[in-house]
């Protein structure tokens, strides 16, 4: 399949008054037609500034200091707002956490989702309308017609977040990025919504990043998983490889704190420390001080190597049986 996202030694670092915030330091990977790539790691991993990277949303003080985004063979990292407008909304879209911040809560659904279709084609407003009315029942509305009238406010959480799915496939992109789109919601309908988008993503070709921090969305969901921490990608490859047998320390005890993967009466396994501090990491692999199987060599940033068909950043990695403690 032909990569729809190729993204290569992205760097996106924050330049504060307090010392540079490297949020994305080093990341890579790549997205084809049609396939779904989670893209997980704990809050403050770097995995939304990833996402907003992608689109050029970084605003002061951060920006993209190294590295190359293309997007269909097209370097997109840096370009011209012009550019990145004729793009957003129309060849790369995206889904927000808070479905409030695609939707304008004074005008209507038929309002906004027609202005998305005639600010990039000219076609009628009746084709708008059509258009619009059609996506809203892809993705499961009841009463289409009648949705389209409504005001945001009117619409329960899962129905508006599936106003912004609708929305975000209106124009047919080539790439949506979808960060935490379900988080919110109850689990009922986050299986709704996850089903939703992933028949749309086959129906239509699209290529998604599915960013998270539940490692269960993506094991039901995605093709790829990439697992990010503290602004770099440490463990990456095939769902089922990654989620069957983790390597990367952090991996198995992103899977090991899951409640379904402890035994019944047992603790829950949890990750020990906190996440760091952005502005002071530890020296060598950041991982480090909370690492079950640190070494010595981990004083050293550990390169990326290619290990059981994935790309790993560890010096010891880990045996899938210590995945449930």
């Amino acid at each position: 399949m032909s990569a729809v996202l190729e993204v290569s030694g992205l760097k996106t670092h924050f330049f504060t008054h307090a010392g540079v915030v490297k949020a994305v330091d080093g990341v890579d990977f790549t997205v084809s037609k049609g396939e779904v790539m989670g893209l997980v790691g704990e809050s403050g991993s770097g995995k939304s500034i990833t996402g907003f990277s992608i689109l050029g949303l970084i605003d002061q003080p951060g920006r993209i200091v190294e590295g190359s985004i293309k997007f269909n063979g097209d370097e997109i990292a840096n370009a011209p707002e012009k550019k990145l407008k004729t793009l957003r909304g129309n060849r790369i879209s995206m889904i927000f956490q808070d479905p409030m911040m695609t939707l304008n809560p004074v005008l209507r659904v038929d309002t906004q989702m027609i202005e998305a279709i005639l600010a990039h084609e000219k076609v009628s407003k009746q084709t708008a309308w059509e258009r619009s009315r059609d996506a809203l029942g892809l993705v499961g509305i009841p009463s289409p017609e009648e949705r389209l009238q409504a005001y945001p406010h009117q619409l329960s959480g899962g129905m508006r977040q599936r106003v912004a799915i609708a929305t975000a496939f209106l124009n047919k992109p080539d790439l949506i990025i979808a960060d935490e789109p379900t988080t919110a919601l109850d689990v009922t309908i986050q299986a709704q919504i996850i089903h939703e988008a992933q028949k749309l993503t086959k129906q239509t070709g699209t290529a998604m990043i599915w960013i998270t921090h539940d490692l269960a969305v993506v094991a039901g969901l995605a093709e790829r998983i990439s697992v990010m921490y503290a602004g770099r990608i440490v463990e990456q490859g095939g769902i089922d490889d990654v989620i069957d047998r983790p390597l990367h320390p952090y991996t198995v005890g992103l899977l090991g704190s899951v409640p379904t993967a402890n035994r019944r009466g047992k603790r829950l396994f949890q990750i020990e420390g906190m996440t760091p501090n952005m502005l002071a990491l530890p020296k060598g692999c950041a991982f480090g001080p909370r690492c079950h199987a640190r070494s010595e060599a981990c004083n050293q940033q550990p390169p990326v190597e290619n290990i059981d068909r994935r790309s790993l950043r560890c010096f010891n990695p880990q045996p899938a049986a210590k995945v449930v403690k």
